[in-house]
C-alpha cells in the first residue's frame, strides 16, 4: 500500500505537469490540503491540475474571494466541481458558516485547500495533504494519505 510520494520538480513547468498527472487520480469527494510557503508551487498545482481535467479557462489564485469553483466535464454522464480555497486572509470560523462553505465538502466535489491550518476546526479531514517546498531552482512535492480513499488514488498515481 502506498501511502508516501515524494517527487522533486525542476521547475514551474514540472509542477503543472504533476498537477496534470495528479487530475487523473483524482475522484468527486476528496478533500485535499495543500501546504507550503508563500510561492512553494500551490496554485500551480491546482492550474496543473484543472488543465489536466479539461479547464480551458484563467486559474486564478482565490486568494481575495477565498474559494474559486470550477466545474468539470469528466464526460458525457460525469460531471464534478473542484473548488480551490486559498484560505490566507481567513479571519473566523463564523466566516466560514456565513458564506456556506461547508455545503461545498460533498460527494460531487473535489476540495482543494491552500493555508488550511487557518480552519482546522471547520474543515473537514483531509483524504491527501500534499506538502510543497522551495529546493535549489525546483521544488519538491509530497503526497500524504490521510484516509482510505486518499490511499486507493495514491495506488493509482
Amino acid at each position: 500500500m502506498v501511502n508516501d510520494i515524494t517527487l522533486e520538480l525542476d521547475d514551474e513547468a514540472a509542477t503543472l505537469a504533476c498537477g496534470e498527472r495528479f487530475a487523473s487520480i483524482l475522484v468527486a469527494g476528496l478533500t485535499i490540503y495543500l501546504h507550503g510557503d508563500l510561492g512553494a508551487g500551490k496554485t500551480t498545482l491546482v492550474r496543473g491540475v484543472l488543465h489536466g481535467l479539461g479547464h480551458v479557462g484563467k486559474v486564478k489564485s482565490p486568494t481575495y474571494t477565498l474559494v474559486e469553483p470550477y466545474s468539470i466535464e469528466c464526460n458525457v454522464k460525469s460531471s464534478y466541481n473542484i473548488y480551490h480555497f486559498d484560505l490566507y486572509r481567513f479571519m473566523s470560523e463564523d466566516e466560514w458558516d456565513a458564506a456556506g462553505f461547508r455545503d461545498y465538502f460533498n460527494a460531487q466535489s473535489v476540495c482543494m485547500i491552500e493555508w488550511p491550518e487557518k480552519a482546522a476546526h471547520v474543515l473537514p479531514e483531509p483524504d491527501i495533504h500534499v506538502r510543497l517546498a522551495l529546493q535549489n531552482t525546483g521544488r519538491k512535492i509530497q503526497f500524504s494519505a490521510g484516509s482510505a480513499l486518499g490511499m486507493q488514488c495514491l495506488e493509482v498515481f
